[in-house]
């Protein structure tokens, strides 16, 4: 039952979908969890793989209990909130607290532009490169390109949390890899193993090319080449 707090009882979001897998991505891939995405980003990524959660976001408006009930029927020992932007809604707060009081492990996915105070194991960082600015909508555009990256407030995360810093590379040339470096200049120090790159694509065959190309930049800088696993297991599939 949630704690008796008349907020947390009223809290709702739309939620695309929610599913138990493994984790596919970052440090902790492979571990058995619950997955609740919530619909609704401030961003849109030309390359985004759930717009069913941002471009056209989709789902029912469930209760905090409701919620809940479903990530008990599993009963797995870690929850992942991602999205869309799980970070920009009041409601994942209220979620987040009753998630750590029934003893669930928590990681956040967040393109880190918004930052809130809420109980979280591992603060899942990808901030968007500028290969991730949408192309045809302009006003889009021009909006996401602002937000995209707020230096500030990564500083602000990586000091609050353990995390890890997640960026999805589309290609290993020098001006995405700059793009990072430069970032970690800004917001750092940053301690390489801290920092993961992953190869951008939908299908198992474009990911390993990608993946053997980041081979030497990783290596060269004791950063990680991140897995996509739910790709390489499932395929471009929903609810994997």
């Amino acid at each position: 039952m949630l704690q008796n707090n008349n907020n947390a009882l009223t809290a709702k979001l739309r939620i695309a979908e929610i599913f138990h897998s493994v984790q596919g991505e970052g440090i902790w891939a492979g571990i058995p969890s619950t997955f609740i995405r919530v619909s609704g980003c401030n961003l849109r990524c030309v390359w985004c793989d759930t717009p069913y959660a941002s471009w056209n976001p989709e789902g029912p408006t469930l209760t905090i209990d409701e919620i809940l009930d479903q990530v008990r029927q599993a009963d797995l020992d870690h929850v992942v909130l991602t999205g869309g932007e799980p970070m920009l809604f009041d409601a994942i707060e209220p979620l987040a607290r009753q998630l750590k009081a029934e003893g669930k492990t928590i990681t956040i996915e967040t393109a880190g532009t918004l930052y809130r105070d809420l109980p979280c194991d591992l603060m899942s960082i990808s901030p968007k490169l500028a290969h991730s600015t949408p192309t045809e909508d302009l006003a889009w555009a021009k909006r996401h390109d602002d937000l995209r990256l707020q230096p500030d407030i990564l500083r602000q995360m990586i000091a609050s949390y353990p995390f890890q810093l997640k960026f999805v590379v589309s290609s290993p040339d020098a001006q995405e890899i700059t793009e990072i470096e430069s970032l970690l200049d800004q917001i750092g120090p940053v301690e390489p193993s801290k920092v993961l790159l992953m190869p951008e694509g939908r299908d198992q065959a474009t990911l390993w090319q990608k993946a053997r190309l980041l081979i030497p930049i990783v290596t060269a800088r004791n950063w990680r080449l991140a897995p996509r696993l739910q790709i390489d297991l499932f395929g471009d599939t929903r609810g994997t």
